[in-house]
């Protein structure tokens, strides 16, 4: 018999768990996972080198491919999602895959995550190439649907980064940087969506946080991409301009509406007093980098308390 890998085996803490009060139950989840971002720790330099192998392609604009199955599928489609609204990304940008498609998402698709040709066959779909970023989510490190993504991303050319769960795990050996985060065993054993999901939750926001922050989306730690899509994204938005730009809210409103209530160019406009076309223009002469286009390094701003 195969032996058990880490996020499979019984769990010494929990042997018990039917027996547990409500109390019990809930203080041994949360103590379980307090070794999550120790186990994550263990890892950043692997993380750290994935992502700075994907940096250059993700600048020059390559796309960043998630591919998974399951609750490791759904965490993928999940940060390629918040992508859109958090950095003004074109949704093509950031793209979440998951074995058996989008009613894997809400309804288990049986067998989906046992076929690898499936996984090469929806990464054919979108055209994956070698200016990709292909991300392989396995919390277990061996399944075929991640797998098979892996190795055709690989022969399309594209850089292949494989996040699982357990040490030694057979995706490490399908990717050009392996990440590996031993979570080792869940309170409920196998039930990799406890502590397997949180670490790999944490390992995508520093995949696409850092990608983003890098190519020029942020100005210090402010979303100056962010959409405002809604009442509190805009009342965001106007800060952003008043604080960065140095202006009064009445000016900053009146370049967000302008603007078409895009940050970075109201910025530009305030801080420069040009138009909004020609606030585009410097951005795009400047790769975006709102810093750039300012000719303010965000260390450098006065005040950028909001």
């Amino acid at each position: 018999m195969t032996q058990l890998i880490g996020t499979e085996r019984p769990n010494p803490d929990s042997g018990a768990l039917d027996e547990m009060s409500v109390q019990a139950i809930v203080t041994t989840m949360n103590d379980a996972d307090f070794s999550v971002p120790e186990a994550v720790r263990r890892a950043l330099p692997q993380i750290t080198a994935a992502i700075a192998a994907a940096e250059p392609l993700f600048t020059a604009g390559g796309r960043l491919i998630y591919a998974g199955a399951g609750t490791s599928g759904r965490l993928g489609v999940l940060d390629a999602a918040e992508c859109p609204p958090t950095f003004h990304t074109d949704p093509g940008r950031v793209v979440g895959l998951i074995a058996g498609g989008p009613t894997a998402l809400v309804t288990a698709v049986e067998g989906a995550e046992d076929d690898s040709s499936r996984g090469a066959a929806d990464l054919d779909a979108i055209g994956v190439g070698g200016r990709d970023i292909v991300v392989g989510l396995a919390a277990s490190g061996r399944t075929p649907y991640v797998l098979g993504a892996l190795d055709h991303a690989r022969e399309a050319g594209a850089l292949t980064i494989s996040l699982s769960c357990n040490t030694g795990a057979a995706a490490s050996a399908h990717a050009d940087w392996p990440i590996e985060v031993d979570t080792g065993p869940e309170v409920l054993t196998g039930s990799t969506r406890l502590k397997a999901g949180s670490a790999q939750k944490q390992v995508l926001n520093m995949i696409s946080t850092a990608l983003m922050v890098r190519s020029g989306r942020t100005y210090g730690n402010l979303m100056v991409d962010v959409q405002a899509t809604n009442a509190k994204l805009r009342v965001r938005a106007t800060r952003l301009v008043m604080s960065i730009g140095e202006v009064d809210e009445p000016t900053a409103v009146a370049a967000l509406e302008s603007a078409g209530y895009e940050v970075k160019t109201a910025i530009v406009m305030v801080r420069s007093d040009i138009d909004a076309e020609q606030a585009r223009q410097r951005l795009a002469a400047a790769g975006g980098r709102l810093a750039l286009a300012i000719g303010l390094p965000s260390s450098q701003h006065p005040g950028l308390l909001l």
